[in-house]
């Protein structure tokens, strides 16, 4: 059974009135592949999926986390995602390495895609390969990291699908162009493990607003602007016509654009969300994996013990809350907006599925 909770949430950026209800980890995956496999998805991706939402949700990042298969199940209703399909890796006669994911759940698809450019550049020491043909590829930050952990440097760019996703404003803009275009980047890191860099180019990923109209709550003030320029809060505000807001002002929107440039102008036209593109580097070619984890440590030791500022608790190293997370969790129970279980449950019991 569920228990009950507070109403926050350490990293969350959700604000709201209601109550989160405490569910185990194992339930909660179990219910997800069930959901999954009613709407045709195979018992491989099935359970991929649920534990990578899982996953994101005991590592604190609620934006990708299990709120996510109501969005996933509707997009297999409207036949923007294909249940019946798998990604595949393919090296043309050009010598073009890519991962087409056949119109499907991203989420296997970008899993197989930073494997096959990671283990490319274990054999020649850098690799670079596009993932097209793709629905929503989840937490970046859990594949990339996955990539650094044998020994690579990996990034990950994504965009090109603004015609379908127009959610952040340009800068200086105040109507809806862009995507969120996300960047990810992890390098192998000290004792704690890689370092592991994972970001949207808005102030708040898409995946926040989703989750707050989920759980009838507001989003943190500076995110958002309504129809008509002015900020808001509210979710709902996005959902009738307003816009994100690029991440830093002008820095944000840079990187936005230079991923549009990468992921549509270079790569071509996008087909389901948008374009990826992963690139791997084998970080023993430089120096030796100990040696550079010595070095690593030296950085990151020299960060962790900067005093910190008022209203601060420590200073963290990229990548290393998400673990903290974990670890600090052995019990693996998931603290979900009360009103997402319910839609959750909710979309079980119409499925068929008794638990």
């Amino acid at each position: 059974m569920a228990g009950t909770a507070s109403n926050s949430l350490g990293g969350s950026k959700l604000t709201f009135a209601g109550v989160r209800v405490l569910v185990p980890a194992l339930k909660a995956e179990s219910l997800l592949t069930q959901i999954l496999l009613r709407k045709g998805c195979s018992d491989a991706t099935s359970a991929a999926v649920a534990a990578h939402l899982v996953d994101t949700e005991l590592s604190g990042v609620e934006s990708h986390g299990i709120m996510r298969v109501l969005q996933y199940a509707e997009q297999y209703d409207s036949g923007y995602m294909r249940a019946d399909t798998e990604a595949r890796a393919v090296r043309h006669a050009s010598g073009l390495l890519e991962v087409d994911g056949g119109g499907g759940i991203g989420i296997p698809a970008m899993q197989l895609a930073v494997a096959t450019c990671c283990t490319a550049a274990k054999e020649k020491g850098i690799e670079v390969l596009p993932l097209r043909n793709v629905g929503h590829t989840g937490r970046l930050g859990a594949f990339a990291e996955c990539g650094a952990e044998t020994g690579c440097l990996v990034m990950i760019v994504g965009g090109g699908g603004r015609q379908n996703w127009r959610q952040v404003a340009p800068y200086g803009g105040r109507r809806a162009i862009l995507p969120t275009n996300p960047f990810c980047f992890a390098i192998p890191g000290g004792d704690n493990g890689p370092v592991v860099v994972d970001f949207a180019t808005s102030v708040i990923a898409g995946g926040w607003l989703y989750a707050a109209r989920s759980a009838g709550g507001q989003v943190p003030e500076g995110a958002l602007i309504d129809r008509d320029g002015s900020p808001s809060r509210d979710p709902n505000s996005y959902f009738d016509g307003g816009a994100i807001l690029p991440k830093g002002g002008a820095m944000g929107y840079g990187l936005a654009v230079m991923g549009e440039m990468i992921c549509e102008a270079m790569l071509g036209p996008v087909s389901t969300e948008v374009n990826w593109l992963i690139l791997a580097i084998d970080t023993q070619r430089y120096r030796e994996r100990h040696i550079m984890q010595e070095v690593a440590e030296e950085i990151l030791a020299e960060l962790r013990a900067c005093p910190p500022a008022d209203g601060f608790a420590r200073v963290e190293v990229p990548g290393e809350r998400e673990r903290d997370r974990k670890r600090s969790n052995p019990e693996r129970m998931i603290s979900s907006p009360e009103n997402t279980w319910a839609a959750i449950v909710k979309l079980s019991c119409d499925l068929g599925i008794t638990f």
